[in-house]
C-alpha cells in the first residue's frame, strides 16, 4: 500500500478521484462544457459516414443499454475523422466525453458530476500521454491516450475509490496497444483506434472492481510503461501541477474534419474563395465567375507553406495515396485533397471523406497540382507552442533537444534553440500549427491567406469565442441548436435532463 501511494498513478488517482467540479476554475468549466458540444458533433458526423455504419453494424448502437459497450462505439464514431478536440498532450476527448457520456446517459448523474468527469478524465489522460510525448506516438497512433482517459472517466462517473483506480490504471497501461502505422493508413483499422483502448479500459474497471491488482509502479518503473513508449520519458508531467496547471485549458477545438495543420491551410483555403469573390460582384461583366478564374481547371498551382510537422503527416498519408481508391483512414490526413476540396466546394465536411465526393476527378485533378513547403519560421512557431510538444521540450530540457534533432533533423533543433523552462499553468497555451496558402490562376492572377493558429486551435480567440465556434459545428451536422444551448447550463442539470440531452444530441436521423 505504500507503494502504491507513492507510485505517479497512486498520486494522480488520489487527487483525480477526489476532483469536483467545484473545485474546477469557471473558466476551465467553460471549456469542458464545449468539449463536450463538440464532441458530440464529431459523433453524429462519424455516424453518417459509411465506415462509421460499419462500426454501429458490427458493435452496436451508441445508444445501446451497456454503457460500457456504448461508449466504445461513441469513441470509434467521434475519432477517425479527426473531429475529435485535442490538447497537450493527445486527442482527448475520444474517451474523456465519450465514456462520460455513456455512462451519463442511464440517468444517474447530474450534470455537475459530467462535467467533473469530463476535467478528472482530462487531467490523467493528458498527464499520461504528456510524460510519453517525446516517443514513437503522437495523435491518434497514441492509443494510451484513450486507456488513461477512459478508466478516468469511467470511475469518475461511477464513483470508485482511489485504491480502484490505482488498479485499474496499472492493469489498463500494463499492455497497451502498439500501434502499426502501415495498418493505420492502409486500410479501415482505424476507426478502431480510439474503440479498442478504451475496451481494453472497460475490461481493466471491470476486473479492478474485483479486487484483480496491477504493479503500483507501472508507469515509472525501469521496466514500465514510459521506459517503453517513451524516448525521453517525462514522468514529472503526470502529477506536475495538480489543481493548478489545467490541461484542459490547452484544448484545441476541430471546427473541421482533418489531421495535423489541415485545418490552417483550409482556413486559408477558404479566405482565397472570400477574397476571390470580393473582388467583384458575380454578376458584373468580367466576374470571377464569368471569366472562368474561380473554375479549378483555371489553377495552374496551389503552394502550402508549412511546418515541419504538417509536413511529416502529409508524407504518410502520401504513401497511401490511391486517388479516388485512397482509404477513408488517409483522407483526413492529405492536406493536398483538403485544399482542393476546400477551393471547390467551399467547405469541408464528413461528407467529403466518401462517395461520390471522392469520386470527383475535379478534386484529384486540382489535388495534383498542390504543392508543400516547409515554412522553417512556422516549424519554430510550432515548437515553441505549448501543443502539441513544446512544453514537452521544455520540461525534457537538453534531452528534448537531442529527441528534436532526432525526430525532425537539425535545422529544428537549430530553431528551437534553447528550450526554455515550462510554464507555471496554461492559461495563455497556444498551438501553432500555421500555413500560408498561394493560389495562382493560368490568367497570371495570384491569391494568398496566411493563418498561424488555425480557427478553434488553442491560443486567446479561441478562448474568448469556444462556445460559438461549438455551437456552428454542432449544428453544421444535424444538432438542434436547442441541445448545443443546453449544455451551456450543464451544471444545473438533473440526472434526467442529462440522460434526455444525451439521448437527443446522440440521436442521428
Amino acid at each position: 500500500m505504500t507503494a502504491a501511494r507513492g507510485s505517479l498513478t497512486g498520486e494522480l488517482a488520489n487527487w483525480a478521484s477526489a476532483l469536483r467540479v467545484e473545485k474546477v476554475p469557471d473558466r476551465v468549466v467553460a471549456l469542458a462544457k464545449s468539449q463536450i458540444v463538440s464532441q458530440l458533433a464529431a459523433i453524429r458526423a462519424g455516424a453518417t459516414h459509411p465506415l462509421g455504419a460499419k462500426l454501429v453494424r458490427a458493435f452496436g448502437s451508441p445508444l445501446q443499454a451497456d454503457p460500457a459497450r456504448a461508449a466504445c462505439v461513441l469513441a470509434g464514431l467521434g475519432s477517425w475523422l479527426n473531429l475529435d478536440d485535442t490538447a497537450y498532450a493527445g486527442h482527448l476527448s475520444n474517451s474523456t466525453v465519450a465514456v462520460p457520456l455513456a455512462f451519463a446517459r442511464d440517468g444517474r448523474m447530474d450534470g455537475a458530476a459530467l462535467l467533473g468527469a469530463v476535467v478528472a478524465a482530462n487531467e490523467c489522460a493528458a498527464r499520461i500521454t504528456a510524460a510519453a510525448t517525446l516517443g514513437p506516438f503522437r495523435g491518434q497512433t497514441a492509443s494510451h491516450t484513450s486507456l488513461a482517459g477512459a478508466v478516468a472517466g469511467r470511475l469518475h462517473c461511477t464513483g470508485a475509490p482511489a485504491s480502484e483506480w490505482r488498479e485499474a490504471l496499472g492493469l489498463a497501461l500494463t499492455m497497451p496497444p502498439w500501434t502499426l502505422m502501415h495498418g493505420f493508413l492502409g486500410g479501415e483499422a482505424r476507426v478502431l483506434s480510439a474503440f479498442t483502448p478504451v475496451r481494453m479500459a472497460m475490461d481493466a474497471c471491470d476486473a479492478a472492481a474485483v479486487g484483480v491488482t496491477s504493479a503500483p509502479d507501472i508507469l515509472e518503473h525501469p521496466q514500465g510503461f514510459l521506459a517503453r513508449f517513451a524516448t525521453v520519458p517525462l514522468p514529472e508531467a503526470v502529477t506536475a501541477g495538480l489543481g493548478r496547471r489545467w490541461h484542459t485549458e490547452t484544448l484545441s477545438f476541430k471546427v473541421r474534419p482533418g489531421g495535423p495543420g489541415i485545418d490552417s491551410a483550409v482556413d486559408c483555403a477558404l479566405e482565397i474563395r472570400r477574397q476571390l469573390a470580393a473582388r467583384q460582384p458575380a454578376d458584373a461583366p468580367g466576374s470571377p465567375e464569368a471569366t472562368g478564374t474561380a473554375d479549378p481547371e483555371n489553377i495552374e498551382e496551389v503552394v502550402v507553406e508549412t511546418s515541419y510537422y504538417t509536413m511529416h503527416a502529409a508524407r504518410l498519408a502520401d504513401a497511401h495515396d490511391q486517388q479516388s481508391l485512397t482509404p477513408a483512414s488517409v483522407l483526413p490526413l492529405s492536406v493536398p485533397y483538403a485544399v482542393a476540396t476546400a477551393l471547390i466546394e467551399g467547405g469541408l465536411t464528413a461528407a467529403d471523406f466518401a462517395a461520390p465526393a471522392t469520386e470527383d476527378a475535379r478534386r484529384w485533378q486540382l489535388a495534383k497540382r498542390v504543392r508543400m513547403v516547409e515554412d522553417p519560421l512556422m516549424t519554430r512557431d510550432l515548437l515553441h507552442s505549448e501543443a502539441p510538444f513544446g512544453e514537452a521540450l521544455r520540461q525534457a530540457g537538453d534531452s528534448g533537444a537531442e529527441w528534436l534533432h532526432g525526430f525532425a533533423g537539425p535545422q529544428a533543433a537549430r530553431l528551437l534553440g534553447r528550450p526554455g523552462v515550462p510554464v507555471p499553468d496554461f492559461r495563455h497555451a497556444t498551438k501553432h500549427t500555421g500555413a500560408r496558402v498561394t493560389v495562382r490562376w493560368a490568367d497570371g492572377t495570384s491569391l494568398c491567406a496566411r493563418r498561424d493558429i488555425p480557427i478553434g486551435a488553442a491560443g486567446p480567440d479561441t478562448r474568448a469565442h469556444h462556445r460559438a465556434l461549438v455551437e456552428e459545428k454542432f449544428r453544421a451536422v444535424g444538432g438542434a441548436a436547442e441541445v448545443a444551448g443546453a449544455c451551456a447550463e450543464l451544471e444545473s442539470a438533473g440526472p434526467d435532463q442529462v440522460s434526455n440531452l444525451l439521448t437527443a444530441a446522440l440521436t442521428v436521423d
